[in-house]
């Protein structure tokens, strides 16, 4: 069946619902079966119902081809328990459900979701003066001008003082007719800016839906702005706050496994006792490194993760990371770091029986990533839809936007000078601006992803071939291993026994064939 895009915006888990419960109950091939000696009209069994789930939603736009087997059995309990089906009987509202012969129906209605109403209060504390108006959409006049005080956020006085460059920078001369911008200036400015940054790059005519503004903390953002390693990583000043020495420890050895463990004493199965140990404290987090605060937000970027939208998923999701509190974009920037070098890493042994290492990441931390406050039946689904974009652009995402600062110092510039007299008077810099390619077909995407893979696996390939410090033997181990996972780049790069010999100095494996005389046929003499 055909998906389109739920596009970003407020309640957007409950569109999804909604979209997918519908195409289900209109797509899902219902006929006869028999069971205990009777036959039952319209009806499908748990096994059926799997199979073609499970290929609506990897054919899914909002969900894709990370969707595991188990995750679509997940979905059909929870269809059942909210009476989205039931069984034969007529029974529903728990979980029992398996990948089996049960057979189930369609009830007589289809219980689609309602949007929730927002408080009141809710609203009012919202930005009320995101106008529709397109040339009123910069206005956030109501901002709130004081910004809560959160404990244990220290900031160094080399950072400081590079916050507080862009107001004393100026010459002496001009100071009189400067205006004196005050720290709740700067503060309102940082965020006037990012949320502005944010709803443009969204495309939206509102953010008041997925995200109340005094939410956001800009003593976050300038944190996590400013305090930073060469490679971008948060340095915290309260190491309270960071990860155990015993975790970092124990994912520094499986990120650069297996460099990181030779001098250290190991024993069969002990990488996976090692990744159960950071599983373990990872799921023990008492909330999400996304934030219960911030989930509908990261929700409505799940529908930028498209191939054409690619450039904007990353920049919203870039803005959005710089809103979290130091120690959670901290540990999101190393967990992320460690998946993504684990799932690439070859020499990785295997940690499940049953999974691969980029399944098995994806299924052990999207939770502890992102999930809501109270139980969303599409959770498990959408946070992995939002943890395989991650592992694959976390390096871009969540690096400092330099472009950022730029506009911030231009504002409190013009702040300065008194040309806006207050924090959210229009924006004075340059918004990003994208260019859509054109949209292409599945099966274009398809090729395109195939061939893109194909390409990176064979550039692997010549890497291997390449690496002057492997030794021979280790080298031969590799390519055997290489040979053996994709035959095909393998015969592409070494078509003949020649050219594999050449790289090692070998003579040929296989022989070539000797020239084959034609045999001479001999007439009888007989008459």
């Amino acid at each position: 069946m055909e998906s389109r895009s739920v596009p970003p915006g407020p309640y957007r888990a409950t569109k999804l619902w909604n979209e997918i419960t519908t195409s289900f109950r209109a797509g899902m091939p219902l006929r006869k079966h028999r069971q205990h000696f009777k036959k039952y009209g319209n009806c499908f069994t748990a096994g059926e119902a799997v199979d073609w789930l499970y290929d609506l939603l990897r054919n899914n736009n909002n969900f894709g081809p990370e969707v595991t087997r188990q995750q679509t059995i997940q979905l059909l309990r929870k269809f059942l328990k909210n009476h989205v089906i039931e069984d034969i009987k007529g029974r529903w509202g728990s979980e029992n459900l398996d990948d089996n012969s049960q057979l189930f129906r369609f009830p007589a209605n289809s219980p689609l979701k309602s949007f929730p109403r927002r408080h009141p209060e809710l609203r009012k504390n919202s930005i009320e003066n995101f106008s529709k108006d397109k040339d009123s959409i910069f206005k956030l006049r109501n901002l709130s001008r004081r910004t809560p005080k959160k404990p244990g956020l220290h900031f160094s006085q080399e950072n400081i003082e590079k916050m507080n460059h862009v107001i004393i920078n100026e010459d002496q001369e001009n100071s009189v007719d400067n205006r004196e911008i005050s720290p709740e200036d700067i503060e309102e400015v940082w965020r006037y800016i990012i949320l502005i940054y944010l709803q443009t790059i969204l495309g939206v005519s509102s953010l008041e839906e997925v995200i109340n503004p005094n939410q956001v903390v800009p003593q976050y953002i300038m944190y996590n702005m400013t305090n930073t390693s060469k490679h971008g990583i948060v340095i915290l000043q309260d190491k309270s706050d960071d990860l155990p020495h015993w975790v970092l420890s124990a994912m520094k050895c499986l990120a650069n496994w297996p460099r990181s463990n030779m001098n250290n004493p190991t024993y069969v199965g002990f990488e996976r006792d090692v990744f159960r140990t950071i599983a373990d404290y990872f799921l023990d987090l008492p909330e999400p490194l996304l934030t219960f605060e911030y989930y509908e937000l990261f929700v409505s970027i799940l529908g930028l993760l498209q191939p054409h939208l690619e450039r904007v998923a990353i920049d919203a999701l870039q803005l959005c990371c710089l809103l979290l509190p130091p120690p959670n974009r901290r540990k999101l920037q190393l967990l992320m770091r460690m998946i993504s070098r684990m799932s690439q890493n070859i020499d990785m042994p295997q940690l499940h029986d049953a999974m691969g290492t980029r399944s098995l990441m994806i299924h052990t931390f999207s939770r502890c990533v992102l999930c809501c406050a109270e139980e969303v039946d599409l959770d498990e689904l959408l946070a992995a839809r939002l943890v395989s974009f991650l592992m694959d652009h976390h390096q871009e995402i969540l690096q400092v936007p330099s472009y950022l600062q730029t506009a911030v110092d231009k504002h409190l510039d013009y702040l300065k000078k008194g040309y806006i007299k207050n924090p959210g008077d229009g924006l004075i810099v340059p918004l990003p601006t994208y260019s859509y390619c054109k949209q292409i077909s599945a099966q274009e995407f398809d090729e395109q992803k195939v061939s893109t893979s194909q390409a990176a696996i064979a550039e692997l390939l010549e890497n291997i071939i390449k690496n002057k410090s492997l030794p021979l033997k280790e080298k031969r181990k590799k390519l055997k291993q290489f040979q053996k996972e994709y035959p095909l780049i393998y015969q592409k790069r070494f078509p003949t026994t020649e050219s594999e010999a050449v790289l090692f100095g070998d003579k040929p494996t296989i022989k070539q064939p000797m020239l084959i005389l034609k045999k001479t046929k001999f007439r009888s003499l007989r008459y």
